[in-house]
């Protein structure tokens, strides 16, 4: 569209926005679905089906006078989705749900959906099992909300897949993930080591092929790094990148090196070993030590840069070209190419400002009350779990979910609470941190915030960001979403945010990263990206429209969780007090977002692992 056509365009986006908003006749004049000001604007609109019924319009201009837009005359940029003559907003309904019936052992995890059989693949954590829930049944006629939604159970687990059986490996522990491509499914298991630590050893990762009744066939395993943490295909199939963490044992006198691992994939048949990458090349003698920004936390005891590195998870961006692994204790992002697979970078994410009003928090379970305030130097740490990517004007973007981890072992914790800290005596908050109802029992850390190294404290740095991010491929902050999160489960919730996932016991994580953003995925629906994001203590789900990385907007918040019943979860022993049943969904883990083009229902879903409640739901996605 030439410069003029497309002002003209952008003036009638506007007025057409403004005729549905303010005249009460939804803008719509006849059958054929015409804005009423066609007749003095030469503007047209379509008439394909909106998903959730109604119709949807495009703004454009009618330029070879056929009565309708074609291709080429719409104008994508400034296009808006309109059902009945009124802008649209992408809605979540609860549609399918399975109930496991174990609390508090990780039963439900990770999640993956297989196209060609309609089922959902879950990582049952501590069993050592994949649970696979048949999903080719559910419905949009399914939809409940309230209690409800609290009982539904309507998604049959048709069989399991016992993975350590199947490796048939000493020393097998956890199940950490899964990955689907295609037929071809990869699983992430931890192994001990050789003095007997649980996870220290290197692990493996277990190939399956499915079928279209939803079984599965054992291939092979292929070792890999300490502590396999994620796994994820490329975007072509051809490799399967996977995340070491290399987590320390208790005492701290174990402690492996990080490192990425990278299995080829051909003709669908994954190659029996890998090619492991580390991060020695950064340590204080390695060739690439200056490369390494001081901004990166490096805190181990006695570790090396390649131990104390600690790979969480994987993004692929669309382009294929790259993998974005959160290096979540760190504080950054390493840039892995796929092509030289080479680390090409380690970004820093740098510190969130809670002085600034659009950051403020709530920092103490204690105040009895909801209360933002903004504090001059006082930070988080943004520490990414999850991340995602994808791609606007042709560039890579990053998104993550800022949940943040400390150090807190046996043989080495960093964590303490604010009032602990020796403050410089100058520092702004000197008082705030001595008072448990502000900042008082705030979580923080001793590894950072001594600038001028005096032996005082003068920034005060907690875990986390509160948020989700996106930042450009060289790291480069272009949005967060501030105190969102806890500004609006406030005012839904009231007294129940910043709940925490065990037990209904009101605010009791506002002094430590509040509602822990965790889980994230990305799905495109009618050319619109959106960002889900799992708060993994509160509960539910957060949906942004990331489309303009510059331009993001709230949608929607959903949850389904019933903060009244009466109950506590064990999450060592899996015992339970009370009835957990009635609590809902608890502890979203993982996600995956399900096209239209691939859903049993023809229309977007969403599938949530929710840890704690070890139930697994699905959202139908679509506009209202």
């Amino acid at each position: 569209m030439n410069k003029g056509n497309k002002a003209l365009s952008l003036l009638i986006s506007a007025l057409l926005m403004s005729a549905c908003a303010d005249d009460g006749t939804d803008g719509l004049a006849g059958e054929n679905g015409r804005n009423t000001l066609v007749d003095i604007t030469s503007l047209d609109i379509g008439s394909e089906q909106c998903a959730m019924g109604g119709k949807l319009l495009q703004t454009g201009l009618d330029l070879n006078a056929n009565g309708e837009l074609d291709s080429s005359e719409i104008d994508d940029e400034q296009s808006q989705v309109i059902c009945n003559g009124k802008t649209t907003q992408l809605s979540a309904q609860l549609v399918g749900r399975y109930q496991s019936g174990i609390y508090g052992l990780s039963a439900a995890e990770i999640v993956d959906f297989h196209t060609g059989s309609k089922q959902i693949f879950v990582i049952n954590a501590k069993s050592g099992r994949v649970d696979v829930l048949n999903a080719s049944d559910i419905s949009l006629d399914d939809a409940v909300t309230g209690s409800g939604a609290i009982a539904l159970d309507n998604i049959v687990k048709t069989t399991d897949i016992d993975i350590v059986t199947d490796v048939n490996l000493t020393g097998l522990g956890g199940v950490n993930s899964l990955s689907i491509y295609q037929d071809l499914l990869a699983v992430a298991i931890e192994r001990a080591d050789t003095l007997g630590n649980s996870k220290q050893g290197n692990g493996v990762v277990a190939f399956y092929r499915i079928n279209n009744a939803g079984e599965a066939l054992y291939l092979h395993a292929v070792e890999v790094g300490a502590l396999p943490d994620n796994l994820t295909f490329n975007n072509d199939g051809s490799l399967l990148v996977v995340a070491n963490e290399g987590e320390p044992n208790g005492d701290y006198t174990v402690d492996p090196e990080g490192s990425l691992s990278l299995i080829t994939i051909t003709d669908s048949v994954p190659a029996t070993s890998s090619t492991n990458i580390g991060f020695a090349d950064f340590n204080l003698d390695g060739i690439r030590a200056n490369e390494l920004d001081p901004k990166i936390k490096i805190n181990g005891p006695n570790a090396s840069v390649a131990q104390d590195l600690e790979p969480e998870y994987i993004a692929i961006s669309e382009d294929n070209l790259k993998a974005y692994v959160s290096l979540q204790e760190n504080n950054a992002i390493a840039v892995l190419d796929l092509n030289s697979k080479e680390i090409t970078a380690i970004l820093p994410l740098g510190l969130k400002d809670y002085g600034l009003y659009e950051n403020r928090i709530d920092a103490s379970d204690k105040d009895g009350k909801i209360h933002f305030s903004a504090y001059a130097e006082v930070y988080g740490m943004y520490q990414p779990d999850t991340i995602s990517s994808y791609q606007w004007q042709s560039n890579n973007f990053i998104v993550t979910a800022n949940e943040g981890d400390a150090r807190d072992y046996d043989g080495f914790s960093e964590e303490a609470r604010a009032q602990d800290l020796l403050l410089d005596a100058a520092h702004p908050q000197l008082l705030a941190a001595k008072d448990k109802s502000q900042l008082g029992r705030l979580k923080v850390t001793t590894s950072l915030g001594d600038i001028d190294n005096d032996g005082d404290v003068d920034q005060i740095v907690s875990y986390g960001a509160r948020s989700f991010s996106i930042w450009d491929e060289n790291g480069n902050q272009v949005f967060d979403s501030g105190s969102d999160f806890s500004r609006i489960t406030a005012a839904v919730l009231g007294s129940n945010f910043n709940n925490n996932n065990d037990e209904n016991k009101g605010d009791s994580r506002s002094d430590d990263k509040a509602g822990e953003p965790e889980a994230l995925a990305i799905g495109k629906i009618a050319e619109q990206y959106y960002a889900f994001i799992g708060l993994e203590r509160t509960g539910g789900v957060m949906i942004y429209n990331i489309t303009n990385p510059f331009a993001v907007s709230f949608v929607d918040y959903i949850i389904n969780r019933d903060f009244d019943t009466d109950f506590e979860i064990n999450t060592d022993s899996g015992d339970v007090e009370g009835d957990a049943s009635l609590a809902g969904d608890l502890g979203p883990e993982g996600m995956k977002f399900i096209s239209a083009e691939n859903s049993p229902t023809s229309e977007p879903l969403l599938v949530i692992g929710n840890e704690v409640s070890g139930t697994t739901s699905v959202y139908a996605l679509g506009f209202n």
